[in-house]
């Protein structure tokens, strides 16, 4: 018997983007799946049905790998998939595996022999890369930085360095709720002529995407409280 195929389908970054996330490939595809591994169930389903799912939901197969499911058993997961079943991993937002606890599924499916299939669809981070005017040759995406004051300033002089040195790009993330406590730290630790991209709320109708030097956001510096954020440091 063939397994099945474990498709990658991103989804949308932001309420209210559904165009610019869906291609006609995605709806073609979530129309030839009935079951599904995501992040989150209730965005899933909303998800799904935003972008022309025509099965009712209530003849789809959802496993649930959030926060609460991660540690459990993931057998059931892959029953469809090595039956021969075509399966969908979803993240909550943007694209499955990356900055995504789904990687642990794809790693799964690798060791299993089953084909793995990306969907094209928005990525928060290579959206944020694009529009900076940043090196997309040379990054590094180095997610969450840390909560101690001392090692989180510590660490964004690191990457200041890295930049600097090394020309590359070093991109990294916040909490939504912790973003300003986080710019205030990238300004009060970073060098003022270190070119800082702050890429907010993506495909988002409030989207907002502007690079400066450090001693240039000093003179207004934006208000990111709980909107979902990207910090991009670059050299001189």
């Amino acid at each position: 018997m063939s397994l099945g195929s474990l498709y990658l389908i991103p989804v949308p970054l932001a309420e209210q983007a559904s165009a610019k996330s869906f291609t006609p490939y995605l709806v073609e595809t979530i129309n030839q799946i009935d079951e599904y591994i995501v992040e989150n169930s209730k965005t899933a389903r909303k998800f799904l049905k935003e972008a022309g799912l025509k099965t009712p939901q209530n003849e789809l197969i959802i496993h649930d790998y959030g926060k609460h499911n991660r540690d459990g058993d993931t057998r059931d997961f892959f029953k469809g998939l090595l039956a021969g079943k075509n399966v969908g991993l979803m993240s909550e937002a943007g694209c499955p595996g990356v900055a995504d606890p789904g990687a642990d599924i794809v790693a799964l499916a690798h060791e299993k022999g089953i084909r793995v299939i990306p969907l094209v669809g928005p990525s928060s981070i290579l959206l944020a890369l694009m529009a900076s005017g940043f090196s997309g040759q040379s990054f590094a995406f180095h997610g969450y930085l840390p909560i101690d004051k001392v090692q989180r300033a510590n660490k964004i002089r690191e990457l200041e360095s890295i930049a600097e040195r090394h020309h590359q790009t070093q991109l990294f993330i916040e909490t939504p709720f912790r973003n300003n406590t986080m710019l205030e730290e990238i300004l009060r630790s970073c060098k003022a002529e270190t070119r800082l991209c702050i890429a907010c709320d993506l495909t988002a109708e409030t989207e907002f995407v502007q690079t400066k030097r450090i001693r240039e956001w000093k003179l207004k510096v934006p208000d990111l409280h709980k909107r979902p954020t990207i910090f991009l440091l670059y050299g001189k």
